[in-house]
């Protein structure tokens, strides 16, 4: 009887390589900056190539992306490399993956390394091989490039220790904003555990970082924190549910970033999921709202004031413009006068216009001219600013909405 041959690195990179595509998180902002400039190590974590080129989508292609391997134990109704699923499966060893960094390194095709896996016998014996990967390229090639690993929650807190010293970021998602959601399509997780996993990183994050205030030798522990994913669509979850459930996990555990991944539908689709894909649009819709919660000063409950009666954000209009348009008694902001928090929320005006505008008034008066040098469109803003030279007329026009949402755009035959 024939035996089929085994898979060469290639086909094995080709399949894993591409079953890691569903994981937005991959990101190498934040970390401790090093190099092998000294002539010691190997790799760095700065320079061209490490988030610099991204997907048409706007995923970053940047570090090498892979799985591990596509064998699962769990059986997650999204998720293309469920045990119930008949794709084609593919494993590395972690010296394969090793072995891997360094060629597209020396190569000049990457930066660093984002690590995930499905759970293959258990969740243990998978954590202990993404942090070998990791602690052989640390402790036998001085590798100095960026390191994401994807933890399991359900793997020991000791594996989990381990990641955060080897590791740049690490990471776990909570894969659905609801329990009802996680509980109905991934029927193997658990919320709680994987919420007490973020909190166990979280504390080792923290620990760490005081312990480097007070010795100088202190070990790191990912020093680029940890990030989690959402995905967006699978279950019913409103956009003021994911709204929420973000800023909690902001609030609990100090995460540097989370992601949301638009549900995509997947060959021989488990009946429970939605027979097409949310659009990209919202998915960019709830970066937005992130934007301003973490860097507008933006609360939870004002980002989802902004949605409609069922929780959804506007795909038309942005969450600020949004917003800005349901509560027009705020405005007109005079930005001769205004403080900064205030003029933050003007739609069509970002951090830096904002902080250039707080300069130049102490000089003298900012006029509209002023501003349409420091914005994209002064269309978006004039409605609801006032300056030496204007004074808005339309704030309270029916059809606000309409003369400021961008225009539609006819799709292409053949595009």
């Amino acid at each position: 009887m024939s035996r089929t041959s085994p898979l060469s690195i290639k086909e094995r990179l080709e399949i894993l390589a591409d079953a890691a595509k569903y994981d937005a998180s991959c990101a190498s902002s934040g970390t401790a900056k090093r190099n092998s400039s000294d002539g010691r190590g190997l790799g760095s974590t700065e320079g061209m190539g490490i988030c610099h080129a991204y997907a048409p989508d706007g995923r970053c292609i940047s570090l090498l992306k892979l799985l591990l391997t596509n064998h699962c134990i769990f059986d997650c109704h999204y998720c293309i490399n469920r045990k119930s699923s008949n794709v084609r499966r593919a494993r590395f060893t972690p010296q394969e993956v090793v072995d891997l960094t360094l060629s597209f390194y020396r190569r000049n095709y990457i930066e660093g390394l984002f690590l995930s896996s499905g759970i293959v016998k258990s969740s243990n014996h998978t954590m202990e091989q993404l942090v070998e990967v990791a602690r052989i390229l640390r402790e036998e090639h001085d590798f100095r490039g960026y390191i994401h690993l994807k933890t399991i929650p359900e793997a020991d807190p000791e594996l989990l220790a381990q990641a955060g010293l080897w590791a740049d970021r690490v990471s776990i998602n909570v894969e659905l904003p609801t329990s009802d959601g996680l509980a109905r399509l991934a029927p193997d997780k658990n919320g709680p555990v994987i919420e007490g996993a973020m909190g166990t990183l979280s504390g080792a994050i923290i620990e760490a970082r005081d312990a480097q205030k007070r010795f100088t030798k202190a070990p790191q522990f990912a020093p680029a924190g940890q990030s989690t994913q959402m995905i967006v669509g699978a279950d019913g979850a409103s956009d003021a549910q994911i709204v929420g459930k973000a800023s909690t996990l902001y609030d609990r555990f100090a995460l540097k970033r989370v992601y949301y991944s638009a549900f995509s539908p997947i060959p021989e689709a488990s009946a429970v999921l939605p027979l097409k894909r949310p659009p990209l649009m919202r998915e960019h819709r709830l970066y937005q709202f992130d934007w301003l919660m973490r860097f507008y000063g933006f609360a939870p409950q004002e980002v989802q004031q902004a949605a409609d009666d069922d929780g959804m954000l506007p795909l038309d209009i942005d969450p600020k413009l949004a917003w800005a348009l349901k509560f027009r008694g705020r405005f007109p902001i005079d930005l001769n006068r205004a403080p900064r928090e205030a003029m933050l929320r003007v739609p069509g005006l970002g951090v830096k216009a904002v902080d250039a505008i707080l300069i130049a008034r102490r000089h003298r008066a900012i006029r509209i001219e002023d501003v349409a040098r420091l914005t994209v469109s002064v269309r978006k803003l004039r409605p609801f600013v006032v300056t030496a030279d204007w004074r808005p007329t339309l704030l309270d026009s029916a059809d606000l909405r309409a003369r400021l949402a961008p225009p539609a755009k006819q799709m292409e035959l053949f595009a």
